[in-house]
Formats: structure tokens, C-alpha cells, sequence
């Protein structure tokens, strides 16, 4: 079956970096859009950045100039290279695959998530 994992989160200092990765698995066609969210205690998920499998790119306002997201297609892996990490940004990070066309007896699309990784930024 198909399957999101991610990698890299930790505990870093404020204006510290951390990069995060997240690979799909499985009987893997295509994937559209990939990106990152985040849920911090008490709050809503909320999108970090996303991008399409041609490589456009979509940044919320509050990581704008700080992260950076990329993909590698050939690998269905996606990266957040986050720099100049604020206390607001500790959360656990979750990796989504939209529109994953998958094998399995027959052809599917859905979107899938990742299980989340926690990245904690100390003041």
C-alpha cells in the first residue's frame, strides 16, 4: 500500500535550520501536488508550503523568505529546508501527497498524509 514518511524534524534553537524530507512508497504512478502543513497545541491545521509536480511553488505568508520547498519527482520525495526558525514555528509537520495515482488490482487517485514529525524551536 502507499505510504508517507517523514524525516528530520527535532528540537533546534530559534534562528536555527532543520530539513525535512518525505518519501511516498508503494505502487506509485504519479503525484501532483506535494507540500507540508503543520499543527501546533490547540490550533487548526494550517498549510506551510506546497508544489506541483511541475515545481510551482505556494508559501504561507508566515514562512515566506525562511522556507523553502522542493521535490524530486523520480523519487516521490518532497524537502522543507527551513531556515531561521522562530519558537511559532514548533509544531508537528505533516507531509501530503494530493492526486497519488496508485496500483493496486486497479488504478487510484486519493491523497495521502503522513503519520507527522515534531519540530520544537527554543527561545
Amino acid at each position: 500500500q502507499v505510504q508517507l514518511v517523514e524525516s528530520g524534524g527535532g528540537t533546534v534553537q530559534a534562528g536555527g535550520s532543520l530539513r525535512l524530507s518525505c518519501t511516498a512508497s508503494g505502487s506509485i504512478l504519479s503525484i501532483n501536488g506535494m507540500g507540508w502543513y503543520r499543527q501546533a497545541p490547540g490550533k487548526q491545521r494550517e498549510l506551510v508550503a506546497t508544489i506541483t509536480r511541475g515545481g510551482t511553488t505556494n508559501y504561507a505568508d508566515s514562512v515566506k523568505g525562511r522556507f523553502t520547498v522542493s521535490r524530486d519527482n523520480a523519487k516521490n520525495t518532497v524537502y522543507l529546508q527551513m531556515n531561521s526558525l522562530k519558537p511559532e514555528d514548533t509544531a508537528v509537520y505533516y507531509c501530503n501527497a494530493e492526486g497519488l495515482r496508485y496500483i493496486s488490482h486497479a488504478s487510484f487517485t486519493a491523497d495521502f498524509w503522513g503519520q507527522g514529525t515534531q519540530v520544537t524551536v527554543s527561545s
